[in-house]
């Protein structure tokens, strides 16, 4: 697995990378950096914090289930074309018979919640009245029509699929499949209370943000198995998984996704539609965000604007952001506690990431 000492490879601008660092320390809060280049680790940082601190990463959560569902598919046990009632039949009912995995793997499936933003938010620390307001639910959207971001159905849909064809519940499924054989000790869907005194608290900024902060920050929240939103980690943590997945699925003789299956995950499937939720052109895949310019390029970038488009990764909230682009061999984390009303987020993350990509060109193939 990864060294955890900063190295100078030669092939990065040290002085680049020392300003994305100082970007952020700068903002304020609690904060961890990691950035890996080729294997090697060339930025380990923390702020406020020590490496071992566990953050709340909101949507960056998102990609373990989407990683599980892939492993599931490569090994025959579902079909990404598969309707999730095929698995979960009281999942069809209220016209949801026809909507698919990989609806859902593309924020395709007409459910971008169950019943409203703020009703499906307070709920979703219940497993069970989570997955039956999804059964209950009718499409907002045809499936397949066009994205609309599954904030939080997301989880539940994929995550109780996951559990009907397992017979595992997925925190268990995570830690077997993934954290364990990658050695990501330092990774909760669901933080055990043992870890509690190790959790980072949110800072909100603003009215809006201080409401998510007073919520989030509930032991009984951090506790929740919620896979949309709920996974607590470290940024060392997500460095490996996403230097893993850079490397084409593989690190240190674990591997947690075939090649095959990884370009499956990583297949553009929306590239300047409008997503009928954000309200904004994101560039999908099945499972990840994508990178690249976008449509506008005046607008903010977690991944950075001058990023290539076979980057991928997620954003979460604009409070923490993981990301790999395989042009330059590169992973990086980015977590922090800061909840912001706006965009103000999305600039901080957008900078560290152009810092991180004008110290990190392009590598041969």
């Amino acid at each position: 697995m990864l060294e955890w000492a900063e190295r100078d490879t030669g092939d990065v601008d040290r002085a680049g990378l020392e300003a994305a660092a100082r970007l952020a320390r700068d903002r304020g809060g609690a904060a961890q950096l990691c950035v890996v280049r080729d294997g090697e680790v060339v930025l380990d940082r923390w702020y406020g914090c020590e490496p071992t601190s566990l953050f709340w990463i909101f949507s960056t959560s998102k990609p373990f289930t989407a990683l599980l569902v892939h492993r599931l598919a490569e090994r025959g046990a579902l079909g990404l074309d598969d309707p999730l009632a095929a698995h979960w039949p009281r999942f069809g009912a209220n016209g949801k018979s026809g909507i698919t995995v990989r609806h859902v793997l593309q924020h395709r499936s007409g459910l971008p919640v169950a019943r409203s933003t703020l009703q499906d938010a307070l709920s979703m620390t219940d497993w069970a009245a989570s997955v039956r307001a999804v059964e209950r639910a009718r499409p907002r959207f045809p499936a397949g029509e066009g994205p609309a971001y599954q904030y939080v159905s997301y989880g539940f849909l994929l995550g109780e699929l996951l559990r009907r064809v397992t017979g595992e519940p997925i925190e268990r499924l995570l830690r077997t499949e993934i954290l364990g054989p990658l050695s990501m000790r330092d990774t909760h869907l669901g933080l055990p209370d043992e870890h509690w005194p190790r959790h980072v608290p949110l800072r909100g900024r603003g009215p809006g943000p201080r409401a998510v902060q007073a919520f989030v920050n509930r032991r009984a929240t951090r506790r929740a198995v919620i896979p949309a939103a709920g996974v607590s980690t470290t940024a060392r943590d997500l460095a490996v998984l996403y230097t893993a997945l850079v490397r084409g699925g593989e690190l240190s003789g674990a591997r947690v996704l075939a090649e095959a299956s990884l370009a499956v995950a990583t297949t553009p499937t929306s590239d300047g539609t409008i997503d009928a939720r954000i309200g904004l052109p994101i560039r999908w895949s099945h499972g990840f965000q994508l990178g690249g310019p976008g449509l506008d390029p005046a607008r903010p970038r977690p991944m950075g604007r001058t990023g290539s488009e076979r980057a991928f990764g997620h954003n979460g909230s604009n409070v923490c952001v993981a990301w790999a682009d395989p042009t330059r061999r590169l992973a990086v984390a980015y977590l922090t506690n800061l909840v912001e009303p706006g965009h103000g987020g999305a600039v901080a993350q957008n900078a560290i990431s152009e810092a991180i990509l004008a110290a990190c060109p392009p590598l041969p193939s």
